[in-house]
């Protein structure tokens, strides 16, 4: 395998576990630190997604600073990346992205009860259970679908996150994509390479993200 060819697979993982975050923890900052022209420079289809999300990055926010029970959180999740977006993420590594527009859909279900003990200062692993994501690529040669099953587990201390990990397991993708997505993945479950981007990103979506929709939040 090329050396260029790796690393946009490499790049490929670090997508994946973007787009996992939005299972784990929706949020769009990622999208917002991309498109240098703010919200105006959004196209149509980038405001429905982002508007798609609202309500599900309510109910989380909701679940873990409001602390209620109630019913888990189940929403449906879609995020695109532009071609342009994707040759930031694997620039990185010196290379450009080798295909076009990459759309990821995560269908998510949330214990609330996981939610509620996120923030409460104690440390404890939460097990966020099996997820999936299925992302379509668009390539010359026609689109391809990638689907990865993961099992991500967050370690908290102190209301942070302060560990985590994707626990990448099943993939589902056109052999040539499939091979490199496989040893890429294993590659993050034996070192975990990913887990720092995911902390962070854990960290400001409950906090600075969670402040954004604070209106529709907190009073329910």
């Amino acid at each position: 395998m090329s050396v260029r060819y790796s690393c946009a697979m490499s790049g490929m993982a670090v997508l994946m576990g973007l787009g996992v975050l939005l299972a784990a923890m929706p949020v769009d900052r990622v999208a917002a630190q991309m498109l240098a022209g703010g919200q105006d420079n959004m196209t149509a289809e980038e405001k429905a997604e982002k508007d798609g999300r609202k309500d599900c990055k309510v109910q989380i926010c909701a679940a873990m600073h409001n602390r209620k029970p109630g019913a888990d959180v189940s929403c449906n999740v879609v995020k695109s990346w532009r071609k342009e977006h994707l040759d930031k993420i694997v620039g990185k590594g010196g290379v450009s992205w080798p295909w076009g527009k990459v759309k990821c859909t995560v269908p998510i279900t949330l214990k609330r009860d996981m939610l509620i003990k996120a923030l409460d200062g104690s440390k404890h692993e939460a097990d966020i259970g099996k997820q999936a994501i299925v992302c379509e690529v668009e390539r010359t040669e026609g689109k391809a679908e990638i689907k990865a099953e993961f099992s991500p587990k967050v370690t908290f201390e102190g209301g942070k996150a302060t560990k985590a990990t994707l626990n990448w397991g099943q993939i589902d993708a056109p052999a040539l994509v499939k091979g490199a997505m496989w040893t890429a993945t294993a590659t993050d479950n034996t070192f975990n390479v990913l887990q720092g981007m995911i902390v962070e990103d854990i960290n400001a979506f409950a906090s600075a993200n969670c402040d954004e929709v604070k209106d529709e939040w907190k009073d329910k």
